[in-house]
């Protein structure tokens, strides 16, 4: 079973993204979870996104990748939202990288150098109405369309962190799905 590295969103290392770490550790996977806020968490979208602008969401998101590379390179990365930013860099950039899920956000892949790596499989998961995913959307559909490694699934509703149990847009039904496809997922790689 590979090791996992989940990356949270901007409101920080929540109680609903260690819940879903926890998940992926009942079924058996190493799981770790970097906090690139340093145990800051925020209540808002708005807080935490003031915080990541003042420290630099580069800044932030390079934590995050020097967490991950003091891990064997031999992982399945990751994240949600702003965690996408490391998970996806790690993913497309890692030798050995064995997959990528991508949760809430999807980067073009021109971000990080270029094309996506034929050999690392990816899920793709975000809610349809989600007005920060839109902006994503299209990023996720070339991604899915350069590599038959790739999966979108996308989720009724407009809810962003919806997998997120800890947050008001804790989308159960939802989120009980993106988890079984992401086991099955972790099964498969």
């Amino acid at each position: 079973m590979p090791e996992v590295v989940v990356y949270h969103h901007v409101q920080g290392l929540t109680d609903g993204v260690r819940l879903f770490a926890d998940r992926l550790r009942e079924a058996g996977h190493t799981v770790h979870t970097p906090d690139m806020f340093d145990g800051r968490t925020f209540a808002t979208l708005e807080d935490g996104m003031a915080f990541a602008r003042a420290e630099g969401f580069g800044a932030l998101a390079e934590r995050g990748v020097a967490a991950g590379e003091e891990i064997g390179s031999e992982a399945v990365y990751a994240g949600f939202s702003f965690g996408v930013m490391p998970a996806q860099q790690l993913a497309q950039t890692r030798p050995g990288a064995r997959g990528a899920l991508l949760m809430c956000s999807c980067l073009p892949t021109s971000e990080f150098g270029g094309d996506w790596p034929d050999d690392v499989p990816v899920q793709v998961h975000g809610k349809e109405g989600d007005e920060f995913f839109a902006e994503d959307l299209e990023a996720a559909q070339a991604l899915v369309g350069s590599t038959d490694r790739a999966e979108l699934f996308l989720y009724p509703g407009e809810e962003h962190l919806f997998a997120d149990s800890s947050l008001p847009a804790y989308d159960p039904d939802a989120a009980r799905l993106l988890t079984e496809r992401v086991l099955a997922f972790l099964e498969a790689v």
